[in-house]
């Protein structure tokens, strides 16, 4: 994957987990973004608190990037007790599972990432956890097995997922609080901006805050990786001075527009309106033409491309709709996907 793609990707990897930790908010307060969510979580935790009760289960859905894990730090923080972490590809077996639920404390917040990928035997041990706070150690094997009931502390599971529909119905039914991250918008962004640029000593002018988190995609991880190289491009290029035309200058470098496409993203609507008239065309085929794998294709570009109505997949194949054309500096076929839409909009626009 180029570097490009990992810029505006919206996981975090190696050595970023480490500057994401100091970036962090620290307290349910300080969180930014997501007010739906907090206000709920708030009212969840102050009631847990005043029963002396460990809260409800919690599930988290959302892309990445958008403050799951954030949030799941924060809920131990505000609870006052510890936070153990681990991740459901991590949980092979029933015993990795049941090794930490013995050992958890009472009240411990246990956090799971991509709990949607837990192998089915933790998944199964995890129901009787969760509802009863017991576990079925087997012992033995074959007709001589005996199951020896394990009584473990309460505690509260935090699962975190990107994938909600893949979760089973019967773990998900024993969560007591359902939270769905979305993505943020332009000025939840640039108060996110603001934030971190204090944090990392960076002083940044409002328009050009703006400017980041016009192409962030909605992803407050994605602007803070935005906002560090911007500080590096200006420290070398403009003597650390951060302004709207330095933002602008160092995110174009990194081929990074105005609407957060990169290279990829580009490279797909450029092949799909160039070499297929715009489509339809199938998924394999296009992959061919920009020289990527199918799978690189539809997993990291085409999520961002549909939910900036820019691709839409239908049936017969990849379309590119009126709005892509457009994007693309290039002049819409009547026929194009939506082009009604960019008509009707375009005469809204002449009559305001």
């Amino acid at each position: 994957m180029s570097s490009e793609r990992d810029l505006v990707s919206p996981d975090a990897e190696g050595d970023e987990q480490f500057i994401e930790a100091a970036l962090r908010p620290k307290r349910l307060e300080e969180f930014i973004g997501q007010a739906r969510v907090r206000e709920q979580l708030s009212l969840v935790l102050q009631s847990a608190l005043r029963r002396n009760r460990p809260p409800d289960h919690v599930l988290m859905s959302g892309g990445p990037g958008l403050g799951k894990t954030t949030l799941s730090m924060i809920i131990a923080t505000e609870l006052s007790v510890p936070l153990r972490i681990t991740s459901g590809p991590a949980l092979e077996r029933a015993g990795d599972l049941a090794a930490i639920l013995s050992t958890l404390s009472e009240g411990e917040v246990l956090f799971i990432d991509e709990i949607h990928r837990m192998a089915r035997p933790a998944e199964e041990m995890l129901y009787l956890a969760m509802e009863d706070f017991r576990v079925d150690i087997v012992v033995g094997k074959g007709p001589g097995a005996t199951a020896i009931p394990l009584e473990i502390a309460p505690f509260t599971l935090v699962g975190a997922t990107t994938r909600a529909g893949m979760l089973p119905a019967p773990l998900r039914d024993r969560f007591g609080f359902v939270a769905h991250m979305d993505f943020y918008s332009v000025a939840e962004l640039e108060q996110v901006l603001d934030r971190s640029s204090r944090l990392l000593a960076v002083r940044l002018p409002g328009d050009a805050a703006h400017e980041i988190a016009g192409r962030s995609r909605g992803t407050p991880r994605i602007a803070n990786r935005l906002l560090r190289r911007v500080r590096d491009f200006a420290e070398v290029r403009a003597d650390g001075v951060v302004t709207k035309d330095i933002a602008s200058a160092a995110l174009n470098l990194y081929e990074v527009d105005a609407e957060g496409l990169d290279r990829l993203d580009r490279a797909v609507l450029g092949a799909l309106l160039r070499k297929f008239g715009g489509g339809p065309v199938g998924l394999s085929t296009l992959a061919v033409a920009v020289g990527e794998e199918p799978e690189t294709v539809e997993v990291v570009a085409e999520p961002f491309l549909v939910r900036q109505g820019l691709l839409a997949r239908t049936p017969r194949g990849r379309v590119a709709t009126a709005a892509a054309w457009v994007h693309m500096g290039l002049t819409p076929p009547p026929d194009a996907f939506g082009a009604s839409l960019l008509v009707d909009l375009g005469d809204d626009l002449g009559q305001i």
